[in-house]
């Protein structure tokens, strides 16, 4: 904590520190959750237990944002406010939200037990928030019947399909009819799951504690794999996209998302198994322990996931009229501002309405105590000579 004379008050030990704050196998550099907002923001810049928790997040935020905008710049590309792009927007904010809610929690934990619950508590909502962009940014790109043709002008904000000739389709591109799942319960179900997991991962701040890491984990899969569904059946089933059109890049899109969870399987083995620090208790506390691993890990794939986006994006818009069999499909309807930001705003405010609610009990618990350690550790300048 810095004080009046400017000096830092030494790092603590985890015997020093509430037992609320103690991670596991990390010894020192703990800070006292009792620092002011300036004095969060400055141990940015101060080697605590923490520090690489908010960097190796926050610093992702602009190298997401580099690759991000890319897309805008493509030639044939509509404006970046076209309805077309809705979706990607939708994703871009689920995990800008996610980025900097990560690496806000980690900075300013430290203002009370109280703020640190509420910043982890807004950490899980975000991470929610962002599979639901996911979701529609895949049902709006990498739907098995997505494609757009241009409807009175490139900016239109219809999706649709034009269809093969009968004659032209062979029984291995068959495509099963998924669609009542597809356009009727993909996008709720991501939804209702997302606010379960938002419940789920704030109610192990109290309950279940012991394998909190394990459940949060585990908890965090099955949004991945309700969103991750479009992606599954293009990988089940032989490309459904004519041999001639620019879908032939689809093998991109199946390497990127191996890669996606590939780098999602190690970031849930370090969250869980808590290597290295698990292996040498107090040699980690600072750079390299878990948690900076898994930061690192879930990064890499997030940006994996946007390339794959970026890939089925590019192709759409190569090909304005998608080939897809069988001959009979009911129409894609384009993106629009209720079906993209209505669903985000809907989500965002049922997610901060159980944050409330948790935060609420959280002060309940946690308010008495702040109290008592306010008594016990006053904040006392020291004088400078």
């Amino acid at each position: 904590m810095l004080l009046n004379c400017g000096h830092p008050l030494p790092l603590l030990r985890h015997t020093d520190v509430p037992p609320r704050v103690i991670e596991n196998f990390i010894l020192t550099g703990y800070r006292f959750p009792n620092y002011s907002l300036r004095d969060c923001l400055l141990s940015a810049f101060r080697p605590t237990n923490e520090t690489g928790n908010f960097w190796t997040h926050f610093l992702p935020v602009f190298i997401f944002s580099y690759y991000f905008v890319e897309v805008f710049g493509w030639e044939g590309a509509p404006n970046g406010d076209a309805p077309f792009f809705y979706p990607l927007w939708n994703y871009f904010i689920g995990v800008f939200c996610l980025l900097m809610a990560s690496s806000m929690a980690h900075l300013l934990n430290s203002m009370s037990l109280v703020v640190r619950e509420v910043c982890f508590f807004v950490d899980y909502g975000t991470i929610s928030s962002y599979t639901v962009g996911s979701s529609l940014a895949y049902y709006y790109y990498i739907h098995p019947r997505a494609g757009i043709v241009e409807t009175g002008g490139r900016n239109g904000s219809h999706m649709d399909l034009k269809l093969e000739p009968a004659g032209s389709l062979t029984s291995s591109y068959a495509i099963p009819d998924f669609s009542v799942f597809f356009e009727t319960f993909y996008i709720p179900t991501a939804c209702v799951v997302a606010i379960i997991c938002v419940i789920s991962c704030c109610n192990t701040r109290h309950r279940w504690r012991r394998h909190r890491y394990v459940i949060r984990t585990f908890v965090f899969l099955l949004p991945f794999l309700i969103s991750s569904t479009p992606v599954f059946y293009r990988l089940l089933t032989r490309s459904p996209y004519s041999t001639t059109s620019s879908f032939a890049a689809s093998t991109s899109t199946a390497s990127f998302f191996y890669r996606h969870c590939l780098w999602l399987l190690v970031s849930a083995v370090f969250n869980i198994s808590k290597f290295p620090e698990r292996l040498a208790p107090g040699r980690f506390d600072i750079w390299g322990h878990s948690h900076q691993w898994f930061h690192c890990c879930t990064f890499l794939s997030i940006l994996d996931e946007l390339h794959m986006i970026k890939t089925e994006v590019r192709a759409i818009l190569l090909s304005p009229t998608l080939l897809l069999p069988p001959a009979i499909l009911s129409r894609l309807p384009g993106p629009t501002i209720a079906s993209t930001y209505g669903v985000m705003f809907l989500l965002q405010t049922t997610i901060i309405s159980i944050i409330v609610w948790f935060s609420w009990h959280a002060t309940s618990i946690y308010g008495p105590q702040r109290d008592q350690l306010e008594k016990e550790h006053p904040k006392k300048p020291l004088k400078c000579h």
